[in-house]
């Protein structure tokens, strides 16, 4: 995918390309890696959107109906190491929720559009690998 101000700019290095590469013109793109791309040419403008793919992982953590909040992590939450499993039961409990693939969809969301999901996501991955309950009602907070 190539992208520049000047269209002139774009068959310039098109045809530096086609000397070295075979390729092929497939028109403008309206996704890639899963983000929605929506231009007004008039303005110059592009926008980028990982709405559907938001959806998409809502559904496969089954938190479509969750209701919308505002606070990415509330003060209520109060993370510490004392959090995590306490016991061979807890752990195995633990061991069955979807904790570290939530955290990559919600990185993913984080690295692309979402910056504002920084601080949460990065709360809740210090502790991927040991988790326990009360990290997971966070994780599903900022889902």
């Amino acid at each position: 995918m190539i992208a520049a101000r000047n269209n002139i700019h774009i068959q310039k290095l098109k045809a530096q390309l086609k000397k070295e590469f075979d390729m092929n013109n497939l028109g403008e793109a309206k996704k890639i890696l899963g983000m929605e791309i929506t231009r007004d040419t008039g303005s110059g403008s592009l926008w980028l959107s990982q709405e559907n793919y938001v959806l998409e992982v809502l559904k496969r953590f089954n938190m479509i109906e969750a209701r919308s909040i505002i606070t990415l992590l509330a003060g209520h939450f109060k993370l510490s190491s004392r959090h995590c499993p306490q016991s061979p039961k807890e752990e195995e409990e633990m061991s069955r929720v979807p904790y570290a693939s939530v955290v990559g969809s919600l990185m993913y969301a984080m690295v692309c559009i979402r910056h504002d999901l920084a601080y949460a996501v990065s709360t809740v991955s210090q502790f991927m690998l040991n988790s326990g309950k009360q990290y997971w009602e966070v994780v599903k907070w900022v889902l």
